[in-house]
């Protein structure tokens, strides 16, 4: 655990990305309080990660101020996204639709 000088403020530690046990001893050792409005649990919470955080790292905020974290992404909000079967060739129709096939406009002359 790190000690952090009795100044009246800290800089809020990243941390989006850590594992849930990691994000409160961080917390704890640059002087600020954590909550999770997604996790009512949260004190027991242990290997989900941190995906967002307020305020942002590098403010400066009150000795014991309270930082939020969430563990799950919103509505709109990213994670992986839906994961669709994709073809390979691109789909039909654009110029394959609008060109017909080439043709041989020169034909090869063949000598006697």
């Amino acid at each position: 655990m790190r000690l952090t000088p009795k100044s009246p403020e800290v800089l809020v530690p990243r941390l989006v990305g850590l594992m849930a046990v990691d994000a409160r001893e961080t917390a704890e050792a640059g002087g600020v309080l954590l909550a999770s409005p997604d996790r009512p649990d949260f004190h027991r919470t242990v290997v989900d990660y941190v995906v967002r955080q307020f305020p942002l790292p590098g403010v400066a905020v009150p000795r014991g101020a309270v930082v939020t974290v969430w563990f799950d992404f919103g509505d709109g909000e990213g994670g992986g996204g839906v994961r669709e079967p994709r073809r390979g060739t691109p789909p039909p129709g654009g110029l394959r639709r609008e060109l017909g096939e080439p043709e041989d406009f020169h034909p090869v002359l063949s000598h006697p």
